[in-house]
């Protein structure tokens, strides 16, 4: 079973309207409202893949038990602790034109109590675990080192991790030592403290690989770093692996999701990295291709299979 871990779940309500009226009223052509936040995302992929998955997290208000209510409906087998505060919402206006407006919340305030009783629950799902899944953005209350602390007491349980964060939260995640780590080209440039794109516009290969080999010095067994359509770069102690995806136009959101899901499934059923690198780079693909995040086509994902290229380079 693949443990996924969602500490700042969201429902993700969205306005599509003809043009927006910043000044009065506007009236929505069409209102969707769905769970959402990158470990929903997650294990709504591991499901369409036929895993079997446990989703944990937080959730509180009326908000959260709605984002319980509609992951029940939708197959996600769920159990998330609850708390005080209300769970985050993000709003999301699109206009006729095409353009994007977003309103992110904070999300709610966690105690230390019920972290407590979080890790209480956590503790018991990894007894059935052979990865767990650590993604997305902490809530407010929670330290930079709760990632690592899970991290910990599931290397403890003998339960490889996945982590996907960014900041101080992935620094320190990382020196916990989790199976792997899937920062983004923007979360690794931060902690390398510079860019990373070469003259081009395009990443610049060394550099990424030197940022990528400073988090597995950290403590990370491996670091894959997705680099949009450029593909993925896998750093590990047994070498490097680059794969390409072919070029697919649409929807980004979740894609890195479905990157990480890949990465998890492909842990859980023994591929080498080759393979492994190669689903997860398809997968990523075929998420572009859908129009709503955290879902694709079977005929996208095999047809981004076929097309993906694979490079290895030896360490040493």
């Amino acid at each position: 079973m693949i443990v996924v871990v969602c500490l700042n779940p969201a429902l993700d309500v969205t306005h599509h309207v003809t043009t927006v009226n910043w000044a009065g009223v506007n009236r929505p052509t069409a209102v969707h409202a769905r769970p959402g936040g990158k470990g929903v995302n997650v294990a709504r992929t591991l499901r369409a893949l036929g895993a079997d998955l446990q989703l944990t997290g937080l959730a509180g208000g009326v908000t959260g038990a709605g984002i319980e209510a509609a992951l029940g409906r939708l197959g996600v087998p769920t159990a998330l602790t609850p708390i005080a505060a209300e769970t985050r919402r993000t709003f999301t206006v699109v206009d006729g034109g095409g353009a994007v407006t977003a309103f992110n919340e904070a999300g709610p305030e966690v105690t230390e109590r019920e972290f407590a009783e979080f890790r209480g629950q956590y503790d018991k799902a990894l007894a059935g675990a052979s990865v767990v899944v650590l993604s997305g953005s902490l809530p407010r209350g929670l330290s930079a080192g709760a990632y690592a602390t899970l991290i910990e007491m599931a290397a403890a349980a003998g339960v490889p991790a996945v982590l996907d964060t960014h900041g101080e939260a992935l620094l320190r995640g990382a020196a916990a030592g989790p199976a792997i780590v899937k920062p983004n080209l923007e979360e690794l440039a931060s902690l390398a403290g510079r860019r990373l794109s070469a003259a081009d516009g395009g990443p610049d290969l060394t550099a990424v690989t030197a940022a990528a080999d400073k988090l597995r010095i950290a403590g990370a067994q491996a670091v894959v770093a997705s680099m949009g359509s450029a593909g993925l770069l896998a750093v590990t102690g047994d070498g490097r692996w680059l794969a390409r995806p072919a070029a697919v136009t649409g929807n980004a959101t979740g894609a890195g999701d479905a990157v990480v899901a890949a990465l998890a499934h492909g842990l859980v059923l023994g591929r080498p990295w080759g393979e492994r690198l190669r689903h997860a780079a398809a997968l990523g693909s075929a998420t572009v291709a859908a129009p709503v995040a955290g879902e694709f086509s079977d005929y996208d994902y095999a047809s981004a299979l076929s097309a993906v290229t694979v490079h290895q380079e030896e360490v040493g």
